[in-house]
């Protein structure tokens, strides 16, 4: 595991996942890219995996694509991340797509504790998380249109469920910088807190203590909402509860909080 990104297991099945290019504000050059793509694929193999809580070391949590790897000698629609921009090199996603979209397709919670910065690549690495909690003075901005380009790291398919329509239009055209209060208020964020790794934390040990099986399978129906029909999404519900229903970690959470103590479920 590359050391631009670490994976610290706490108790209960908690991943502490930090991005860890501190003095460059956890930017993205090649090795950055390919760190992150290398920490989604070992939590996708991880047993005993309930949540994932991501951040960032320093005074950032990214600053988006290293500028300097902008300057390098690429061939037209080669990616900084590595391979082509056209073809899929990690399922439907490019690699660079993967290290924003590939936190949607981990089996469980992704929180993103958001702090110093979150501009282009890094807003849309936030926004593959199910949670967003950021500081109020957090500095976000979709930067691609500051030097030419479109957003282009899985915000897309990310966004359409966490923003207005004319909102996300008017932040994507403008590059307009907003703050983490602005982004609760337009979707951008879920919670603002002054210390959002804290909290963070504490939301994962509460989920961490749910029925694993039914959080899994509620997020396989939470991810089938921006794309699937009403009668798909009411079979799917169906299906996700027969997988569940007097099952044992079913019945343990029953008895558990009947008898008010903390859940033995089984992965």
């Amino acid at each position: 595991m590359s050391d631009r990104v670490t994976i610290t297991m706490l108790e209960d099945g908690i991943a502490d996942v930090r991005m860890n290019r501190a003095d460059k504000m956890n930017a993205l050059d090649g090795a950055q890219w390919a760190a992150l793509a290398e920490a989604i694929d070992q939590l996708k193999a991880m047993a005993g995996l309930r949540v994932v809580v991501l951040s960032g070391e320093g005074r950032a949590f990214c600053a988006g694509l290293d500028l300097a790897s902008m300057q390098d000698d690429r061939t037209p629609g080669a990616s900084s991340a590595g391979g082509s921009l056209s073809d899929r090199t990690k399922g439907i996603s490019n690699n660079a797509q993967y290290v924003a979209w590939g936190w949607r397709e981990l089996p469980v919670p992704v929180i993103a504790a958001v702090h110093g910065v979150a501009f282009g690549a890094g807003s849309q690495i936030m926004a593959g998380a199910d949670i967003r909690i950021v500081h109020p003075e957090t500095r976000i901005a979709i930067m691609e249109m500051k030097w030419g380009l479109v957003p282009d790291v899985g915000g897309m398919p990310l966004w359409r469920t966490q923003v207005a329509d004319d909102v996300l239009r008017e932040m994507i055209y403008t590059n307009r910088e907003f703050n983490g209060v602005e982004a609760k208020a337009m979707g951008f964020a879920t919670h603002v807190a002054d210390d959002p790794l804290a909290e963070a934390l504490a939301l994962a040990r509460v989920i961490a203590n749910k029925n694993p099986h039914a959080i899994r399978g509620s997020k396989r129906l939470c991810n089938l909402m921006a794309t699937a029909t009403d009668a798909e999404l009411l079979q799917a519900e169906s299906d996700e509860q027969v997988k569940v229903i007097r099952t044992p970690n079913q019945m343990e959470a029953v008895m558990a909080e009947m008898q008010k103590r903390k859940p033995n479920f089984s992965d």
